[in-house]
């Protein structure tokens, strides 16, 4: 069996499972955003009293931090009450920051768990050997009253990435690279494994963004072997007590794809499709009306130490607005810790609350008709962070540095040695 067939066998009380087979199984982790109170009155529509473990239920207050409208705020209310009526003390409020970040920050990501979000990039606890899939109101409100929940044994794919990366170029340009080759529907509910020599050279913030984006493939699940990068990340965060789950050698993989980074340059997923993707030299010179750096994809320390590296000292472009999202509040406390913020705010750029933004094209950040904006976020669906007419790019933080730097589209490459800003 496959590493994540055991842990899914272990989880339904089972010997052995197989792609394609039915399973029930106890979940880890259940976790409800601020867009989801539906979920809440979805548990009470099914007869939920009582929450079947309180100590594994997290509310997260992410795509509304701040609130935007009354409606917002009165979810927001309504969860209050809720995690105090069922003493769910898991409440990450909208001081917190972004739901799969925080799952990371406090160690609450373990190998070997079943995640379930109500969110559909719930993909990037693969990074952590963790099974993380995103679910619906009504499959969240189940696990609220059962614990457990229904799966299909997804069949997995292996894509094994070799070589090695050229200066400039990070986790999101290979994983941009990998969606605009296979398509935005290669992996509809498989399971995406990253291995290969090149992970050596992907922390955990990297880890997690190729890991997160697997959902753009269409991907039920995402997988990494933890190895001592994972095990030294989780003893870091007072992690210790885990299962590792190992693939047996004779696995048959439904596919198994090989991908050599070394000509991979810096990526771009143009609108209106995450796998419309090329080199990012056949846009450049275009004109940027927003540089947004943030989400659970790009808005980690690491990402806005790239920025802060390449605007050190120099100011934002005259008629381009640069706006940055940390993904929680430990990320932005140890941007500032270590001058990343004060560096970015000098050259002229915005500062918002930790948090999803304008990513879901809600608040904070949204751009107006005919507007571009390059950005180091998951999507760029019309309408998905403004006007349906606004063009959204997506890149890696230090291209979103670069663009934010020059007005227009630029490559990266000429500001880095690999592992400067790491």
């Amino acid at each position: 069996m496959h590493a994540i067939e055991k842990l899914l066998a272990k989880k339904a009380g089972k010997a052995t499972v197989h792609a394609g087979e039915f399973i029930n199984c106890t979940i880890d982790i259940a976790g409800i955003n601020d867009l989801y109170y539906q979920t809440v009155k979805s548990f009470g529509e099914m007869g939920g009293e009582t929450v079947f473990d309180n100590k594994k239920i997290i509310l997260f207050f992410d795509h509304y931090a701040p609130c935007a409208t009354e409606k917002q705020a009165d979810n927001h209310k309504k969860f209050r009450e809720f995690a105090k009526a069922q003493g769910i003390k898991k409440l990450m409020d909208i001081n917190e920051g972004v739901c799969h970040q925080l799952m990371a920050d406090y160690g609450f990501s373990h190998p070997g768990e079943i995640i379930v979000i109500t969110d559909s990039h719930t993909t990037t606890h693969g990074a952590f050997g963790a099974f993380g899939t995103g679910v619906g109101a009504t499959d969240l409100a189940t696990i609220l009253v059962t614990g457990k929940l229904w799966f299909k044994v997804p069949e997995i794919i292996r894509i094994n990435l070799i070589g090695k990366l050229q200066k400039g170029v990070y986790a999101k340009d290979v994983i941009l690279h990998i969606i605009g080759d296979l398509k935005a529907d290669y992996g509809v509910y498989k399971a995406i494994e990253f291995c290969g020599p090149i992970l050596k050279d992907f922390n955990i913030s990297e880890r997690m963004a190729l890991c997160n984006m697997t959902t753009e493939l269409g991907a039920k699940t995402s997988y990494i072997q933890p190895d001592k990068i994972t095990t030294d990340f989780l003893q870091k965060h007072g992690v210790h007590n885990y299962t590792i789950y190992h693939t047996d050698e004779d696995y048959k993989y439904t596919a198994d794809l090989t991908y050599d980074v070394t000509n991979i340059g810096p990526q771009i997923a143009a609108p209106f499709s995450v796998d419309n993707v090329d080199n990012i030299n056949k846009f450049a010179g275009l004109h940027v009306d927003q540089a947004y750096l943030g989400s659970c994809t790009g808005g980690r320390v690491e990402d806005f130490a790239i920025a802060a590296k390449i605007l050190e000292g120099k100011k934002v472009h005259n008629g381009t607005r640069m706006i940055l999202v940390p993904a929680s509040r430990s990320v932005l406390e140890k941007c500032i810790e270590k001058k990343y913020i004060q560096t970015l705010i000098a050259a002229g750029a915005t500062l918002a609350t930790p948090g999803c933004a304008a990513c879901l094209g809600i608040h904070q950040g949204l751009i107006a008709a005919d507007e571009v904006c390059i950005s180091s976020t998951n999507r760029n669906f019309p309408g998905r962070m403004g006007n349906l007419k606004g063009r959204i790019y997506l890149a890696s933080p230090a291209s979103v540095a670069t663009a934010a730097l020059y007005g227009e589209i630029t490559s990266p490459q000429k500001f880095f040695e690999r592992g400067l800003c790491s």
